[in-house]
């Protein structure tokens, strides 16, 4: 029942979403915690060029800029290890993130799912996988440039069993959560460590009501995701 919901989480892309969209969504803010979840991926055009990804970064950051307007949460999806990205490149795009105030990131890994063009590019050659400790690392680092009071949605990708080419870690989710806390802790390192801005990064450009919610672990409290 409607007394049973407590948020709303849609994921969509930044080239689909218009301000009647923004602002129907918008109005759900006054009664719930509500979040859009934009696929960003790179923040690095030839990259996004290069998978077909069919938009540009101008096109995200006017997306995100426009949520701002409004009370949605924010939240912005990034995969490493995309083809032809250098380690210095993703974290380029790690400060491109944590520029935005945007209240939420989820990290993916690049995988090859079998019967698509990406498939084919590996069978080829001309694409590779990050094996599990480059992962780890790289997610780590990643973090060690995001504000540390942006929520950690996702730390690594989900795959999709039978489909699944490469990478093929031999570790759950949870195994792999536990290698970036051990990285972390190896490093003496933490969230927001190598975040450098000196400018206080506004969230929402007009003022919002606080929804805060416990943890603000959208899996644990039952959030389904909507994909448009």
């Amino acid at each position: 029942s409607d007394r049973d919901v407590v948020g709303i989480s849609i994921g969509t892309r930044p080239d689909c979403i218009t301000d009647d969209i923004l602002s129907l969504i918008d109005g759900y803010t006054k009664k719930y915690h509500v979040w859009i979840e934009y696929g960003l991926q790179s923040i690095h055009d030839k990259t996004l060029r290069r998978i077909n990804r069919g938009h540009d970064s101008r096109i995200f950051l006017d997306a995100v800029q426009r949520t701002k307007n409004t009370c949605i949460n924010i939240c912005v999806h990034v995969i490493l290890g995309l083809p032809g990205e250098t380690e210095d490149e993703m974290l380029e795009t790690a400060e491109a993130v944590a520029s935005l105030g945007i209240q939420g990131i989820k990290l993916h890994h690049l995988y090859v799912a079998k019967n698509t063009a990406l498939a084919e590019e590996y069978f080829q050659g001309k694409v590779q996988t990050l094996d599990m400790n480059t992962y780890i690392k790289l997610a780590v680092g990643f973090l060690e440039r995001i504000p540390s009071d942006v929520t950690v949605q996702r730390l690594v990708g989900d795959t999709h069993g039978n489909f699944l080419l490469s990478p093929v870690w031999k570790a759950s989710k949870a195994e792999i959560t536990d290698g970036i806390t051990q990285e972390f802790e190896r490093r003496g390192a933490y969230q927001g460590l190598r975040y450098t801005s000196s400018v206080s990064v506004t969230k929402h450009a007009i003022s919002c009501p606080s929804k805060t919610m416990e943890g603000q672990e959208t899996e644990a409290l039952g959030f389904h995701t909507i994909n448009i």
